[in-house]
């Protein structure tokens, strides 16, 4: 297992076949305020490639970006809706198709109000995470090394998690409502980016 740090795009052969565990780091919580710093991106082979993007950066990224488009790979998130939006709004493409095991989490572990990625990975995998470094400055000169095995961490597990959560999500018959939440989730990240993210347009308000 080795974690490979690349400076603003991904080599092109980096990555073999299948779905891909995907996450990022911003500079905050507001997409169009807050820089997109650095994407992680993992095959589930047991390596992890950490992209990093400059202040000054024009996210060209043109080998980074043709996976991520990829129509027949499959991209597995925690909390897709936040990084769905980062990667459009500042890489210009549409990562999906999508799983997000945070809302196949909240479909299925009906038990608990949990669903935070330290739990997942605790719960269904027995392994712990450290999320120090969650809220550390993405955007310096230099990222540490507890701040890269922080990155690596978010995207390691989400290959397991995700047989583990589509099992479960078969057993109470709700498989399909969760692919069509998975669709949806593109559309969500744009109306984020467009400004209705505290918005639900959906109710009778």
């Amino acid at each position: 297992m080795s974690v490979y740090f690349h400076e603003e795009d991904l080599p092109a052969d980096a990555l073999g076949p299948g779905p891909l565990a995907v996450d990022t780091e911003t500079m905050g919580l507001i997409t169009r305020r807050d820089r997109l710093c650095l994407l992680q991106i993992s095959d589930g082979s047991g390596d992890e490639h950490l992209v990093r993007f400059a202040p000054d950066s024009d996210y060209a990224a043109p080998n980074l970006k043709a996976v991520l488009a990829d129509p027949e790979r499959v991209k597995l998130y925690h909390f897709a809706r936040f990084d769905l939006a980062a990667i459009e709004y500042y890489l210009g493409v549409t990562a999906a198709p999508v799983f997000c095991t945070k809302i196949a989490s909240k479909l299925v572990r009906t038990y608990t109000d949990r669903h935070g990625l330290k739990n997942l990975v605790n719960e269904l995998l027995g392994a712990e995470i450290s999320k120090q470094q969650q809220s550390s400055d993405w955007g310096a000169p230099d990222i540490s090394d507890a701040q890269r095995d922080y990155a690596a961490s978010d995207v390691r597990f989400l290959h397991r998690m995700k047989d583990i959560l589509v099992e479960r999500l078969k057993r109470e018959g709700r498989l399909e409502m969760a692919q069509a939440c998975f669709d949806f989730l593109p559309t969500r990240a744009r109306l984020d980016i467009a400004g209705w993210e505290d918005k639900d347009i959906f109710s009778h308000e």
